[in-house]
Parts: structure tokens; C-alpha cells; sequence
């Protein structure tokens, strides 16, 4: 996904300079009451769910603001500098890198707290009474994009209409797949860590992300409209009840729903790693990631309730084994780890600069 980070540091920059531009004139040089999160929309949902949770044992202060900027975004905000007119906290699929570190030095961000939430992992699944899918490469895009390169390298309309048709050695079943609607956070990270990088795995369309990478994640995160991807809501139950009904239909679902729903349903291997905690905390598997909030020690003692917002995210309850972030399809910590990054929220610890 290197090929395209430029282009979206871009976009998502410009976003964020407009939204501090117009957050300037409403805050007139005054204090915010409330805490301020930009950034991930990946950890977005997560960041929602902890807000929720903290304004309702916290009702005193304003609720907390989070913003959906995507990572680049949030951190091209965070590091303008200081004060009310720039987010409190940075919400982040990926660690900060060594050029977004000192960008945020040079303008007065010095200090910043980097708190490892968790990890993000969607699975590919079908009924245990259905066939095995082993999917690589380019599978997934083949599958279920609207377009596809044709024999001349020119986008023609996806004519696959079995998975068999993609790649021999695939079941020959019905290309019928139920996931997250455009609404959902989880269709934005199955667009970023699916779609995206099985779209690459296309010479024609790795060529394409160099040249023009607008066009390129329109084409691969274009889903086919003719039954091959089906919207499903955001009720994951519904979705297992069909698979089961269905055979052949896969379904796409966060981690969690996947462990909850073993007996029923069985998971695809991706680039031959089949998810489990392990894989995903490992990174290991294909479609998972990282997950991270930067923050402002600056802000802390200074925007109310901060650093006790950082301990709910932190909690046990939140990001531990059972805790109502993994309701919502995290992947927690192990053990140590997390107990490790609670300390970070508790002492404040500021990191290092990081190496690339």
C-alpha cells in the first residue's frame, strides 16, 4: 500500500487544514470544553464507542469530539501546532513516522503520548458445511470489483460470476458475498486492507496506483453492484444465519463475530494465514492492523478530562479480553502489552522519536 500513501496524506491533509481553519473562527481563541479526536476511520468506531462510555461517567464536560479525517488526516491536523484549534488526539492505523514526528516538533508538538489500542481484523468466512476457500493475490478484487483489467489491460465490467472463473482451484460456486454496508467503519477498513491490496497484486493495476492513485482507489474500492457484493447491515447475526442458509455465499465480518459463530462458520485462509488472535496480533494476516491514538501531553490538565479519558480507553473494560471495544470487532493486546500501555496512559509517558 506504499504506492498510494502519498496521494491520501494529501487529500486527507487538505481535509484536515479546511476543518482547522473553520475550527479557528469557532473557537475564537477560547478553551474548548471538550476533548477533540481526528483521525483513523478504522479506530473511529472504537473511539466512538469509548467517547459514549466516557460522557456517560463523565457528564460533567462537554462530550468528546471525534472526527473521521482517515489516519493522515488526523495526524496533519494534530501536528499544527497547539491549543483549541487542533485536536487533543490523533486516532491512527499505523505508527507515526519519523517525517510526521518532526513536523509536529516544528510546530510545538514536542511531547506526544503513543497509546497501542489494539488490532483490527476482519474475516472471510462461509458455512462449515460449505467448500474451502484459499484465497490470494488478486482473489478478492478479481471477485468483487465492479471493473476489472480486461485481456488489453482497459477496465471492462467484472464478468466473473464464479469464484472459479477467478482462479482455478477455487470453489465453482455463485461469486455472492454479504458485508458491511457504506456506512459502516468496517467497510472503510475492508476497502483499505482488502480491496486495495488485492488490487495491487495486478501489474496492470500496481502500474495504475503509480500514475494515477485517485483513479486507482476508485477502481479497486468500487464494489460490483450486480449481486456478487451484497450490503448487508450491521447486524453480523444476520449475516451468519445466511451463510448457513446459503450455500456457497461467504461473508466479511470483524474477528470477534467470526470466534462467536465457530460451530456455525469457518474462515477463508488469506495469502495461506488463516485469522486467529495470534496471527492478527502478529500481523500476520492479510486484512488486519495496528491500531493507535497519539496524544498531546501539552493538552493534558489543560482540556478537561483528557487524561481520564485516556485510562477508559486503556481499561480493561474497553480494550481487554471481552471488553466492549472487542464487542465491536478489536482485536485486543496480549496480556502484558496491554497492561503496558495502561502505564503509558497512567504516567503520561512520552515516546521516542521513531525511526523511519
Amino acid at each position: 500500500m506504499s504506492s498510494t500513501l502519498p496521494r491520501r496524506l494529501f487529500v486527507a491533509g487538505a481535509a484536515a487544514m479546511a476543518l482547522i481553519v473553520a475550527a479557528c473562527g469557532q473557537a475564537g481563541g477560547q478553551q474548548r470544553n471538550g476533548i477533540w479526536a481526528a483521525g483513523s476511520s478504522t479506530v473511529f468506531p472504537f473511539a466512538t464507542r469509548v467517547a459514549e462510555n466516557f460522557g456517560r461517567n463523565f457528564p460533567d464536560g462537554a462530550p468528546p469530539r471525534v472526527e473521521s479525517l482517515g489516519t493522515g488526516g488526523g495526524i496533519q491536523a494534530f501536528c499544527q501546532g497547539l491549543g483549541p484549534t487542533t485536536p487533543d488526539i490523533a486516532n491512527a492505523s499505523r505508527r507515526l513516522k519519523a517525517s510526521e514526528f518532526d513536523q509536529c516538533a516544528e510546530n510545538g508538538v514536542t511531547e506526544i503520548i503513543e497509546i497501542k489500542i489494539g488490532y483490527d481484523g476482519l474475516a472471510v468466512a462461509t458455512a462449515r458445511s460449505g467448500a474451502d476457500f484459499v484465497l490470494e493475490g488478486s482473489d478478492l478484487y478479481l471477485a468483487l470489483a465492479k471493473e476489472i483489467p480486461g485481456p488489453d489491460g482497459q477496465l471492462i465490467p467484472n464478468p466473473n460470476r464464479t469464484w472459479a472463473q477467478v482462479r482455478a482451484g477455487l470453489p465453482d460456486v455463485r461469486i455472492q458475498v454479504y458485508g458491511p454496508p457504506p456506512t459502516s467503519g468496517t467497510r472503510d477498513s475492508w476497502n483499505e486492507l482488502a480491496m486495495l491490496t488485492s488490487a495491487e497484486a495486478l501489474p496492470a493495476l500496481a502500474a495504475l496506483a503509480e500514475s494515477d492513485p485517485d483513479r486507482f482507489e476508485s477502481v479497486a474500492q468500487t464494489l460490483r453492484e450486480d449481486g456478487g457484493w451484497v450490503d448487508s447491515g450491521e447486524n453480523d447475526n444476520a449475516i451468519v444465519q445466511t451463510l448457513t442458509r446459503t450455500p456457497g455465499s461467504v461473508g466479511v465480518f470483524g474477528y470477534s463475530f467470526l470466534e462467536e459463530n465457530f460451530g456455525q462458520v469457518k474462515p477463508a485462509t488469506v495469502n495461506g494465514v488463516t485469522p486467529t488472535l495470534d496471527t492478527i496480533a502478529s500481523g500476520q494476516y492479510p486484512i488486519s492492523r495496528s491500531m493507535f491514538i497519539y496524544v498531546k501531553k501539552a493538552h493534558i490538565g489543560v482540556t478537561p478530562g483528557l487524561q481520564d479519558f485516556l485510562i477508559e480507553f486503556t481499561s480493561e473494560a474497553a480494550t481487554g479480553r471481552g471488553g466492549y471495544l472487542q464487542d465491536r470487532g478489536m482485536v485486543p493486546l496480549p496480556a502484558a502489552e496491554r497492561e503496558a500501555q495502561r502505564a503509558v496512559a497512567a504516567n503520561l509517558t512520552v515516546m521516542t522519536r521513531p525511526e523511519e
